[in-house]
């Protein structure tokens, strides 16, 4: 398989998601989110009270390609849980609904906002 994203760039996305128990790849910063999806998903963690590492993929064009060859996902947000790939904005936002996404991070061990 052929990919334009070098080595280095996907060990500082495993070294972020290993490092962190939450994090997000967004558009912006979670105090400033420059995309309404990646503000959905801030939203949604701040709501549920969780602790999240939030990573402004315009920062980075190395990043922001990068992240979407590392998931296999084409669109930014993407949030990482304990290392694994949850899903962007829609999916963030059903599981929400649904309350699936604090059972999913209760029983990884994150500190949800009953």
């Amino acid at each position: 398989m052929t990919t334009t994203t070098d080595s280095a760039v996907f060990e500082r996305i495993r070294q972020d998601i290993e490092d962190n128990a939450v994090v997000l790849y967004m558009k912006g910063t979670p105090v400033f989110p420059q995309c309404g999806f990646s503000a959905a998903v801030v939203q949604v963690l701040t709501h549920l009270g969780v602790k999240f590492k939030g990573i402004d993929v315009l920062q980075d064009p190395a990043i922001r390609q990068g992240i979407k060859e590392f998931s296999s996902w084409p669109t930014i947000p993407q949030l990482y849980v304990k290392g694994e790939f949850v899903g962007g904005c829609d999916i963030v936002r059903e599981m929400f609904e649904t309350g699936e996404l604090g059972e999913m991070l209760s029983s990884r061990g994150i500190d949800v906002r009953a």
